[in-house]
């Protein structure tokens, strides 16, 4: 059911290579004709959707797509990392859906993936977007601010993982800013291993602006967000103003943090946005 591979270069000869993960229904599920694409949020890849979500879906009769963004799990990056900006980042969504059969895409992302996914439907229709833990309108700072004051020695290790890697991050104290206490430290330390540094430029550009920008979107798709009840990165207030922005729904998971598509009890979540799609007769 699941497959990797790596898309080929664009026709220009000059875009990245980029690593698409995907799993399709079985043969004896029902296909749905709405491919489902998940983006990614910073320091990950797309293995983040392989673990769970992508398996899920495709059991109940969605093409699941997982593409990694220019320089993050095995894509290219087509220069230095720390030059790719969120245009970039859409870039390669625009290009992985250009290739799908079927209806738009629903879209769903994660963190900065919500943003990329936004600034994705300016330019292209959807049929639905779901955004999970989505980069606030005020941007970064706020949750960075936070961080600096209220736990330095987090802050410290996401500076170390910027320079030096994730090999030098200390995973219990990571845990704070994305898991929960449930976590298995087992899988922590599994999930560690792929943390990868994220392109500077990006991270600057979601803490000078992570808003979103409805009135560039014609037509608006139906559009939901959905927080972690535990999320210490990104507060309820913050991510129900993107609620508010695109007048969308708005609900928060119990006992989830940030990553949520990987914390225990990730079931949840993959129901609730399933029985929200199903329910719009998606």
């Amino acid at each position: 059911m699941f497959a990797e591979f790596v898309w080929p270069y664009g026709r220009s000869g000059t875009a990245p290579a980029l690593e698409i993960l995907s799993a399709n229904p079985s043969v004896r599920t029902q296909t749905r004709s709405t491919p489902v694409v998940f983006v990614h949020g910073a320091f990950v890849g797309a293995w983040c959707w392989q673990e769970h979500f992508l398996d899920y879906f495709a059991e109940r009769g969605f093409r699941a797509i997982a593409p990694s963004l220019r320089g993050h799990g095995a894509s290219e990056s087509a220069g230095a990392l720390s030059h790719a900006g969120i245009n970039e980042y859409v870039r390669d969504l625009e290009r992985v859906i250009a290739d799908l059969a079927g209806p738009p895409p629903i879209l769903i992302g994660h963190s900065m993936g919500a943003l990329v996914v936004q600034r994705y439907l300016e330019r292209h229709p959807a049929s639905a977007a779901i955004l999970l833990a989505p980069v606030p309108p005020q941007g970064l700072m706020p949750s960075t601010l936070r961080m600096m004051l209220g736990d330095p020695m987090l802050f410290a290790q996401f500076g170390l993982m910027q320079t030096m890697g994730a090999r030098v991050v200390d995973a219990d104290i990571a845990r704070r800013a994305v898991f929960s206490d449930r976590m298995a430290p087992e899988d922590l330390e599994r999930f560690a291993r792929f943390v990868q540094p994220e392109s500077q430029r990006a991270l600057w550009e979601m803490s000078m602006h992570g808003a979103a920008r409805p009135w560039l979107v014609d037509p608006k798709p139906p559009v939901r967000v959905i927080a972690g009840a535990e999320d210490t990165l990104f507060s309820a207030p913050e991510t129900q103003l993107t609620a508010g922005l695109w007048g969308a729904d708005w609900q928060a998971m119990p006992g989830m943090a940030h990553a949520m598509m990987l914390e225990p009890g990730w079931e949840a979540v993959a129901e609730e946005i399933v029985r929200g799609l199903w329910a719009s007769g998606i």
